[in-house]
């Protein structure tokens, strides 16, 4: 492995593993077993901790929330109301 201040060359293994270094897992709060999302943004691999992807995707749509209506309670309602209609 290289490492250029904060980025690091590795390899992909056959069975397409990646292998983050520990120096790295720590600084992402990444235990073994973690779950993460991976996305490709512009030709580039973005890995990130699961929680913060969903604070993120959270942030984004808490604007846009009216926060006197329960869409689940709106959404059971409507669930509630097909099953009666069957």
């Amino acid at each position: 492995m290289l490492c250029h201040m904060d980025a690091v060359v590795a390899r992909i293994g056959r069975q397409g593993r990646l292998v983050v270094p520990a120096e790295m897992r720590r600084e992402l709060g990444l235990e073994a077993g973690a779950q993460v999302v991976l996305r490709a943004d512009d030709g580039a691999l973005v890995v990130e901790p699961l929680g913060r992807a969903v604070s993120e995707v959270q942030a984004e749509v808490a604007p846009h929330l009216d926060r006197g209506r329960s869409l689940v309670d709106e959404l059971i309602e409507e669930r509630r109301t097909e099953a009666q209609d069957e």
